[in-house]
């Protein structure tokens, strides 16, 4: 819950990624300020302060930390896959689960706010859209991103496969605490493994599941308070793992699970070549007269506003008014 220190965090991870001879930096969901795990400890009464540090620790899609990651990925000639909590420019207390994908030229290539906010993130982060549903063609491959559940929908997976998706990005938490201490908790590993694993095996693309890592000192502020269930649920719910596939859902390169820090693997974008000839889903392994599927990716907006010069004209002169294509007046759609 503090964006100057993860920015500053993922700075230094940048740097010495880059220094190792990395060419994507991937982070996982909600690095920038943190994942609100509160909100599956805590009934929403007791959660307001934490949604009031969130709030204040969420950050503008163009504001200066962002522009800090941005000018990052720049000096290190490196592209950088981004999961941060973002705010709302027209709204204090709208906050979106995002993810960006920033090119080596430090330009933002893909801003994707999650469609849907999976269990108890709905007390925190609004529905997103289908804006960021796009696949970025970079020199080092067809990149393309989902945030956590988002990789248990089919269609949303599809869109990206649709797009000759080459490396797929799946952010996650460190933890998914679902139940009281004495019950089985959700698996993070498992679960998340099967869903990447399977989008990898579907599109034949290279898969970089990236999550996050539970420290000590996120349990000390989390429990500050004393609460003994609440340290139980925490201890016992197993952690999530960051690891790769390749097009075949195999896992290769390196795997962090306990220990915090950096892992590396290679890709080798020629693989992804022959597993299509046993299925393509979006080549010949497909029944376009079947199936078909339409995604809107426009951004949506609060409101659409007019321009206070035609506002001001009465509806009389409006009937009688005909604009020219010069003065056509924009809206916002």
């Amino acid at each position: 819950m503090d964006k100057a220190a993860t920015v500053q965090k993922a700075l230094s991870l940048i740097s010495e990624a880059a220094s190792n001879g990395a060419e994507l930096v991937v982070f996982p969901e909600s690095f920038i300020p943190g994942f609100p795990i509160w909100a599956a400890l805590w009934a929403p009464l007791y959660n307001h302060d934490w949604f009031k540090r969130m709030a204040a620790n969420s950050i503008l899609i163009d504001g200066p930390e962002m522009a800090a990651i941005q000018a990052a990925a720049k000096r290190h000639g490196v592209f950088v896959s981004l999961g941060f909590s973002e705010a709302a420019a027209y709204s204090l207390g709208c906050l979106w689960n995002s993810n960006v994908l920033i090119g080596d030229d430090g330009l933002i290539l893909n801003h994707h706010r999650k469609l849907v906010p999976t269990f108890y993130e709905k007390m925190v982060w609004a529905p997103g859209d289908g804006h960021g549903l796009r696949v970025s063609d970079t020199r080092i491959g067809k990149i393309g991103a989902l945030i956590c559940g988002e990789n248990t929908n089919p269609l949303a997976r599809y869109s990206l496969a649709a797009q000759g998706e080459q490396i797929h990005i799946s952010a996650w938490p460190a933890i998914w605490p679902t139940r009281k201490p004495g019950a089985q908790n959700f698996d993070n590993v498992a679960a998340n493994r099967i869903r990447a694993g399977g989008h990898s095996f579907e599109a034949k693309a290279f898969g970089v599941l990236n999550a996050g890592f539970l420290s000590k000192a996120t349990l000390d502020c989390l429990l500050e308070g004393g609460d003994e269930e609440a340290r139980e649920v925490l201890e016992r719910t197993p952690r999530a793992a960051t690891q790769f596939l390749d097009p075949t859902g195999a896992v290769i390169g390196d795997t962090l699970q306990n220990d915090e820090g950096l892992a590396y693997a290679h890709f080798d974008l020629d693989d992804c070549i022959e597993p299509k000839q046993f299925h393509d889903i979006v080549g010949y392994y497909n029944r376009y007269d079947v199936f078909d599927l339409s995604i809107d990716r426009r951004r949506i907006q609060p409101a659409s506003f007019t321009d206070d010069r035609l506002t001001s004209v009465s509806r009389h002169q409006r009937q009688d008014t005909t604009l020219t294509p010069q003065e056509t007046v924009p809206t916002l759609a």
